[in-house]
C-alpha cells in the first residue's frame, strides 16, 4: 500500500506512516465518519496489505461500515505484541516448547518456532493471601511463592533465553496489566528495519481477557486464548469479522462521594444489558473528558465484565500527560501527540460524533455508590438496597431458612460468633481498582479516618492488600496511608492477581470449621472484577465487588448484612456511634494527597530495572537450550499430548454419531466452572492425581499454577466445586451420570471410560457458555475428555475461539430451541451430520435418539465464522495448523 506510505517529522526524528488522510484519496472517502477504534483496524489493513490474506478490498469493508454500520466481512488482524500472565502464559510456553519437537519430528526446522512479534510475560498469578494482617506477611507469602513454583519460574526463565522477541517481568512487579499500562505500553509503537522505523498505533492481544485495561491509554487491545496468542506469536493473523461497535456517550459530572469503581459498576450493568458480545465499545462525550486517564483504564478494564471485545478510548490530552507522568521519555510522548493528530485519533471537544452500530448514554452525575454481586459482576446494587438484596439471596437463591437467617454460631476458641452474611474475606486486589491512585488514596484515608475514631476491622474478617504495582506502594508509604491501612490490618500481602483470582489462601481453620460445620453463607467483599461461584474461597458462597473503601468499610462492619449506608460502623473511642459518613473522604482530600505525594519519580524508579528481579529471581539457575529438558517426574511441566498426531494429516469434515451427553448445562456457565483456577480438592481427580506423585495436600498448589501440567488441568475440567450438571440433578461439583452403569462419576473418569470405550462425546449448554477469563485450559480439557462438540444457545466470543483453536466443534441451537423444549435428561445419544460440504457458518442435522428408543431432530448451525477458522478446526488446532505451515 505504497500511495498512503508516507513520512511524518517529529523533533529530528522521520517516521514512516501509512496515511489515513491519503487512504480518502483512493476512495476511502468515509474514514472521518469511523468511531477511532475502527480507523486503527483500517490503519493496520492498509500497512499488511499484500493482495492474499489482507487486500484493499478489506479496507473498502471497513469504509462502507460507515454507511451500513456493520459488515460481515472476514479481515486479518496483526497485532503489535503479545501480553501474557504466568497462569496463561507457561501453557502457552510448554505449547512452544512442545511445537519444537513436533516440528522436529515432522522434519521441519524447529528454530522457526520463535515469536516474530515482541511477547512480554508478566509473573503477578502465582502468589497466595497464606499470610495477612502483619508486617511480614509480603515476605513470607513471597518465600512461599518460590517455594511453589520454582519450577514454574525456571521453565519461564529458561523460556527468557531460548526464544526471541520473549521478555519476563519477574514475580512481584505487579499485575500485567498495570504494568502494561504503566510501562508496556506505548499508544504508538514503532519498528525499525532496513534503517527504516515505521509508527504505528501500539495494539496488542492478551492471554487474560482483561487485557481490555490498556484501551484506557488508546491501545486497542483485547484478551484471546493462549493458542490464539501462540499462533499470533508465530506470525498468523488473528482472523475476525469487522465488528459492531458501541457508542456509550457519556456526559454530566461526577457527584462527590462517587467512585470510579461505581462508575464501572454502572457501566457494566448497562452495557451488558444493552448487548455487547463480540462488538467494540467506543466511549465518547463530554463526559471522558472528566474522567482521569486511570478512571478509563477502570472502565476499559471490565470489557469482559459487560461482555465486549473491548471499551476504546481515544487519545487526547489525558493521554498525553499520563505518558509523560508515567515517565515515557518526550520523544515518545510527541510522537504520540503528533501521530495521533495527523491520523485523526485524536479527541478534540466540539468533533461531530462518529457513527455507531447503537448507542447508549450515561449522565455521570446520576452514577450512586453502589456494589455487584453475589455470583456475577453485571448484577449491580446500590448501595442502601445491599443488606436487603443479600437478605433475598439468602432465603432465595442460598434455601436459608428465614427463621435462621440471624442466627450466631460459635467459633472454637473465640469469644465472637459468626452468622449468616459474615464478611469473611475484604481485600483490596485486582488491576481494575488498584491502577487507579483515586480509590487507593480513598481507601487509605477512610482507614485514617476510622482509626482517628477508635474503630478496627472485625476479627473473623481476613483481610488482604494487593497492589497492582510497587507504584501504589510508594504513594500510600509516602502519605502516610498505608500505617492506616496496617493497623486495621490491610497489610501489603504482595504485588499479583491473588484474591481476584481465587489466591485468596484458606481461612482460619476454626473459622472454616464454623462456616462448613453450620452451613452458613458468609460473603466476601473485594475490589476486583470478577466474583464467580467458587473462584474467590471454597468457604464463601456470597461475593461482592466494592471499591477500595467499601472494602475498608465492610472490613470494620464485618457483615454484608447491615446497611452502612445509614447504619452504624461500629463503636468509636469514645462509645459513640460511627457512620460511613464520618469516615468518608471528599474529592479534595483525595486530590491533596494525590497532588502532593504521587510522583512521576515514583514511575522512573520503579520501572528503571523491571526485568532484572529481586534476590529469588536472580538465584534462579537454569540450562540454556533450543529445547526444553523436561523432567518425567514433574507435577508442574511437562510435555503435552496435543501433537500426537501431527503426522495424521488434517480431515475434511467433522461427523459425529452415537456421541454421549457428558455434560447438560445452564445459562452462564464461566470458565471457571469449565477449568477452575483455584484450589485443588483432596478427594477430586486432580487431587487424587497429585498424591499418586506423592505431592502432599499442602502442596497441592492451585489448578492456575499447575497449568503446565495436561494431567493435572484434563482432571480438573468441570471441576468446579459448584457447577451443576443436569444429567445428574441435585449434585453439585463436576460429576456426571455414567450412563452405561448408571453411576455417578467425577466428569473426568466418566470421559476416560467413554474414551477407553471409544464413545463420542458432547457438552450441551445454555446462553453465554464460556463467560469470564481467556482461558485456554477450558478448550484443551475439554479436547482432552473426548468432547467433539459443544452446542449451546450462545457463546462467550474467546471461549468459542478457544475450541476451535483445540479442535473442538462449537454449534448453537436456533432461535426458540434449547436443551429443555428438546426434553434433554443426559441419558440420550447425539449425531450431527454436516449438510454439504464443510464450511464457515453451515448447518448441522441434529439426530437425538432418546433412551426408548423415540427419535427427535433439529438443525443447529456451526459458530466456525472464518476461512481461517474452517483451517485451524479441520487440521485438529490452531498449532496444528501453524506447525504444517511453517514447515
Amino acid at each position: 500500500m505504497s500511495k498512503v506510505k508516507k513520512t511524518l517529522t517529529v523533533g529530528s526524528k522521520n517516521y514512516t506512516y501509512y496515511s489515513l488522510r491519503e487512504a480518502k484519496n483512493l476512495g476511502l472517502t468515509d474514514i472521518d465518519k469511523l468511531p477511532k477504534s475502527l480507523k486503527v483496524l483500517m490503519e493496520n489493513l492498509l500497512r499488511h496489505e499484500n493482495g492474499k490474506d489482507v487486500t484493499f478490498e478489506d479496507a473498502k469493508a471497513i469504509n462502507e461500515w460507515a454507511k451500513t454500520q456493520s459488515s460481515d466481512r472476514e479481515i486479518a488482524y496483526y497485532p503489535a505484541r503479545v501480553l501474557m500472565q504466568d497462569f496463561t502464559g507457561v501453557p502457552a510456553v510448554v505449547d512452544l516448547a512442545a511445537m519444537r519437537e513436533a516440528m522436529r519430528t515432522i522434519g521441519g526446522d524447529p528454530k522457526k518456532i520463535n515469536p516474530l512479534i515482541p511477547v512480554d510475560l508478566v509473573i503477578d498469578h502465582s502468589v497466595a493471601v497464606d499470610f495477612f494482617g502483619h508486617s511480614d506477611s509480603f515476605e513470607k507469602n513471597v518465600d512461599l511463592e518460590y517455594e511453589r513454583n520454582r519450577e514454574r519460574y525456571t521453565f519461564l526463565k529458561w523460556g527468557q533465553k531460548a526464544f526471541k522477541n520473549f521478555r519476563v517481568v519477574p514475580p512481584g512487579t505487579g499485575i500485567c496489566h498495570q504494568v502494561n499500562l504503566e510501562y508496556l505500553a506505548q499508544t504508538v509503537w514503532t519498528k525499525t528495519e532496513n534503517g527504516e522505523t515505521t509508527a504505528y498505533p501500539d495494539t496488542c492481544v492478551g492471554t487474560d481477557s482483561h487485557t481490555t485495561m490498556v484501551n484506557g491509554l488508546s491501545v486497542l487491545g483485547w484478551g484471546v486464548g493462549g493458542i490464539e496468542a501462540e499462533a499470533a506469536m508465530l506470525g498468523q493473523a488473528v482472523t475476525m469479522t469487522v465488528p459492531e461497535v458501541v457508542g456509550f456517550k457519556m456526559t454530566g459530572k461526577i457527584k462527590e462521594g462517587i467512585t470510579a469503581t461505581d462508575i464501572v459498576l454502572t457501566v457494566t450493568q448497562m452495557l451488558r444489558k444493552h448487548g455487547v458480545v463480540e462488538k467494540f465499545v467506543e466511549f465518547y462525550g463530554p463526559g471522558v473528558k472528566a474522567l482521569s486517564l486511570a478512571d478509563r483504564a477502570t472502565v476499559a478494564n471490565m470489557a469482559p465484565e459487560y461482555g465486549a471485545t473491548c471499551g476504546f478510548f481515544p487519545t487526547d490530552e489525558k493521554t498525553i500527560e499520563y505518558l509523560r507522568f508515567t515517565g515515557r521519555s518526550e520523544e515518545q510522548v510527541a510522537l504520540v501527540e503528533a501521530y495521533s493528530k495527523e491520523q485523526g485519533l485524536w479527541l478534540n471537544e466540539g468533533d461531530a460524533d462518529p457513527v455507531f452500530t447503537s448507542t447508549l448514554e450515561l449522565d455521570l452525575s446520576t452514577v450512586v455508590p453502589s456494589l455487584s454481586g453475589p455470583k456475577r459482576p453485571q448484577d449491580k446494587i446500590e448501595l442502601t438496597a445491599a443488606a436487603d438484596a443479600f437478605g433475598k439471596e439468602l432465603v432465595g437463591a442460598f434455601k436459608v431458612n428465614p427463621d435462621e437467617a440471624h442466627k450466631e454460631y460459635a467459633v472454637d476458641g473465640e469469644t465472637y460468633k459468626l452468622k449468616h452474611g459474615a464478611v469473611a474475606i475484604a481485600t483490596i486486589t485486582s488491576c481494575t481498582n488498584t491502577s487507579n491512585p483515586s480509590v487507593m488514596i480513598a481507601a487509605g484515608l477512610v482507614a485514617k479516618k476510622a482509626r482517628a475514631l477508635g474503630l478496627k476491622s472485625q476479627p473473623w474478617v481476613k483481610t488482604a492488600l494487593s497492589p497492582g504495582s510497587k507504584v501504589v506502594t510508594d504513594y500510600l508509604v509516602e502519605s502516610g496511608l498505608q500505617q492506616s491501612l496496617d493497623e486495621l490490618g490491610f497489610n501489603l500481602t504482595g504485588y499479583g492477581c491473588m484474591s481476584c483470582i481465587g489466591n485468596s489462601g484458606p481461612l482460619p481453620e476454626n473459622i472454616s470449621k464454623s462456616i462448613n460445620t453450620n452451613n452458613l453463607v458468609v460473603t466476601s467483599v473485594l475490589s476486583g472484577n470478577r466474583n464467580f461461584e467458587g473462584r474467590i474461597n471454597p468457604d464463601v458462597k456470597a461475593n461482592y465487588l466494592a471499591s477500595p473503601p467499601l472494602v475498608i468499610a465492610y472490613a470494620l462492619a464485618g457483615n454484608i448484612n447491615i446497611n452502612i449506608s445509614k447504619d452504624s460502623l461500629g463503636k468509636g473511642s469514645n462509645g459513640k456511634d460511627v457512620y460511613l459518613k464520618d469516615i468518608w473522604p471528599t474529592h479534595e482530600e483525595i486530590q491533596n494527597v494525590l497532588m502532593s505525594k504521587l510522583t512521576s519519580a515514583m514511575f522512573k524508579q520503579r520501572y528503571a530495572n523491571v526485568f532484572d528481579g529481586d534476590a529469588h529471581w536472580q538465584s534462579i539457575k537454569i540450562t540454556e537450550g533450543e529445547f526444553y529438558a523436561w523432567e518425567p517426574d514433574s507435577t508442574y511441566i511437562r510435555n503435552p499430548t496435543f501433537f500426537q498426531n501431527i503426522a495424521d494429516g488434517k480431515i475434511d469434515s467433522i461427523k459425529v454419531d452415537g456421541a454421549r451427553i457428558l455434560a447438560l448445562f445452564a445459562d452462564s456457565i464461566t470458565t471457571d466452572h469449565i477449568s477452575p483456577a483455584g484450589s485443588i480438592k483432596k478427594t477430586s481427580p486432580a487431587g487424587a492425581y497429585l498424591q499418586e506423585k506423592g505431592v502432599a495436600v499442602a502442596d497441592f498448589n492451585s489448578y492456575g499454577s499447575r497449568r503446565g501440567n495436561h494431567e493435572v488441568m484434563m482432571r480438573g475440567t468441570f471441576a468446579n466445586i459448584r457447577i451443576k450438571n443436569e444429567t445428574a440433578p441435585g449434585t453439585e461439583g463436576g460429576v456426571t451420570k455414567y450412563i452405561p452403569t448408571g453411576e455417578i462419576l467425577p466428569i473426568y473418569d466418566a470421559a476416560m471410560k467413554y474414551i477407553y470405550n471409544q464413545t463420542p462425546l458432547v457438552v450441551i449448554a445454555g446462553k453465554e457458555y464460556g463467560t469470564g477469563s481467556s482461558r485456554d485450559w477450558a478448550a484443551k480439557g475439554t479436547m482432552l475428555q473426548g468432547v467433539k462438540a459443544v452446542i449451546t444457545e450462545s457463546f462467550e466470543r474467546i471461549h468459542r475461539s478457544n475450541l476451535i483453536g483445540m479442535g473442538v466443534l462449537p454449534l448453537v441451537f436456533p432461535e426458540g430451541t434449547d436443551r429443555k423444549t428438546l426434553g434433554l435428561v443426559g441419558d440420550e445419544t447425539i449425531s450431527l451430520h454436516p449438510q454439504g460440504d464443510f464450511r464457515p457458518g453451515m448447518k448441522y442435522d441434529m439426530i437425538v435418539t432418546r433412551a426408548n428408543g423415540e427419535i427427535v431432530r433439529t438443525v443447529v448451525t456451526s459458530r466456525v465464522d472464518t476461512v481461517d477458522e474452517l483451517n485451524y478446526i479441520t487440521n485438529g488446532g490452531i498449532l496444528q495448523y501453524v506447525l504444517r505451515n511453517l514447515k
